[in-house]
């Protein structure tokens, strides 16, 4: 039996990427012809990802008021074996948030209610992602969209990240004051079994993550198969 998607994209239209400017924007030539200017919503690097001349997938908006009416959401990689990577980070937390209601992560054990963008953190003025209640303690989940890869290795992050190296060490403090913290990485892309942190990138990220590890912070990388179709959750990947 075919597993559901979690989360089913709408109609996309296919083009080739020409170029990425200013962090938010791609110049994408469509089936058409037609060339276009989207919206890019990953303001990443997008190392080893963005790559012109390779298929992309947009969709579009009919919001008149909307500045860039598409929107990209996929780009393919590896011609001789395709595999599709996820551009759009707006949707790893509504997929974990959908992943989370119907408790596709045994490893989070029991909870029942599920609260998203939670103050925590110094004086409150970090967000946690998710914060799961009812179980035997809370469990304070941060999610970090992943798509930099080495083969099928998974790397986070891509670049130095110091709100990244600041949610580490925040929820580091969650564990010293008695709850459960976790780390999601949502690995973009079907095609990485393994998952490790991007030192060459971040060395200070990686040192952090090894030292959260340490003082009890829990590692989910888990592995999405990303298609124009939609998403799907397939485990976690080895760590």
């Amino acid at each position: 039996m075919t597993e559901p998607f979690l989360y089913s994209y709408p109609t996309l239209i296919s083009g080739t990427l020409i170029r990425r400017y200013k962090r938010f924007m791609a110049d994408i030539e469509l089936a058409s012809g037609e060339v276009v200017v989207a919206h890019c919503p990953n303001t990443g690097p997008m190392t080893g990802v963005c790559i012109p001349g390779n298929r992309v997938w947009v969709s579009k908006s009919d919001n008149p008021k909307r500045k860039l009416a598409y929107t990209w959401e996929l780009i393919q990689l590896q011609d001789n074996e395709p595999t599709w990577v996820g551009v759009n980070t707006s949707l790893p937390n509504k997929i974990v948030g959908l992943a989370l209601q119907q408790r596709l992560f045994p490893e989070l054990g029991e909870y029942g209610k599920i609260r998203r963008e939670v103050p925590y953190g110094l004086g409150g003025k970090s967000r946690v992602d998710f914060v799961l209640e009812g179980g035997e303690k809370p469990i304070y989940v941060e999610v970090k969209n992943t798509t930099w890869a080495q083969g099928q290795l998974a790397l986070f992050p891509d670049t130095v990240t110091e709100r990244g190296q600041k949610h580490l060490t925040e929820l580091m403090g969650i564990v010293a004051a008695g709850s459960r913290a976790v780390m999601l990485y949502f690995i973009n892309r079907g095609d990485c079994v393994k998952f490790a942190s991007g030192d060459e990138a971040d060395p200070v990220y990686g040192n952090l993550l090894r030292s959260a590890i340490l003082k009890g912070v829990e590692v989910l990388p888990c592995r999405f198969d990303v298609s124009p179709e939609g998403v799907k959750y397939l485990g976690l990947a080895a760590f």
